[in-house]
């Protein structure tokens, strides 16, 4: 099989919220399907920021390039935590991948995030504070003068690891995914999806889950087939 035939047959994912199978779907809520789940775009088996992540970039995806998403939607099932960290890595990959290229107007918000993120690590992961992954170091070096200004922003602040999951971490990776949508590069729907895909396998790292979970696309035909066309 071509691989343009094997996309043939992947779930034709659309944009937004479903009602029911008929009227479409979209990433999450195919994986709810997959998990036995009630139909939801927010499965009780996915961490909810991986499945915000999910979903953002399902509708920012353009409608040709979407249906190579659906190779990913079974490595998502399962893979949950409670442990804040998660929240606080996946924003911080989100802002560190979107810092270098999205447009001028977002970037101060997401240096922010990068240099709130490692913060909330030091926290957490009882480091020495100031400590910066060399990834952060590395988009941050792409925009210096902004970097400089979230530096001066952030110092003194603080936030609560609580109020970071629950407010800033979402918020960090909508701006992220808006930014990379909005960057003025070759490839953007590639670039969101190695951004789903790198957080995905991050995660199943960080739950001891093997491999990446992926259905073949031949093994898409039973499921094209259960979930009714619309």
């Amino acid at each position: 099989m071509t691989s343009a035939a094997a996309f043939d047959i992947l779930p034709m994912l659309g944009r937004g919220k479903h009602r029911n199978p008929k009227k479409g779907a979209c990433f999450m809520e195919l994986a709810s399907f997959l998990a036995g789940e009630r139909w939801s775009d927010h499965p009780s088996c996915t961490h909810p920021l991986v499945a915000m992540l999910a979903r953002a970039v399902n509708d920012l995806t353009a409608d040709r390039a979407r249906p190579q998403l659906a190779l990913l939607i079974p490595s998502v099932i399962g893979l949950t935590s409670d442990d804040p960290r998660w929240d606080v890595r996946i924003a911080l990959r989100a802002a560190q991948t979107a810092l270098p290229i999205s447009p001028a107007d977002r970037q101060q918000t997401l240096a922010v995030a990068v240099y709130g993120a490692e913060r909330m690590l030091d926290v957490l992961d009882d480091r020495p504070a100031g400590t910066l992954a060399p990834e952060s170091v590395a988009a941050l070096a792409t925009v210096p003068k902004t970097a400089a200004w979230a530096e001066r922003f952030c110092a003194g602040t603080t936030v609560r690891p609580k109020r970071f999951v629950r407010d800033a971490a979402p918020s960090v990776v909508s701006t992220a995914v808006q930014g990379i949508s909005e960057a003025f590069v070759p490839d953007v729907d590639a670039r969101l999806r190695k951004l789903l895909q790198d957080t995905i396998e991050d995660a199943r790292a960080w739950a001891g889950m093997a491999g990446g979970g992926e259905l073949n696309p031949d093994e898409w035909r039973g499921v094209v087939k259960e979930v009714p066309a619309g």
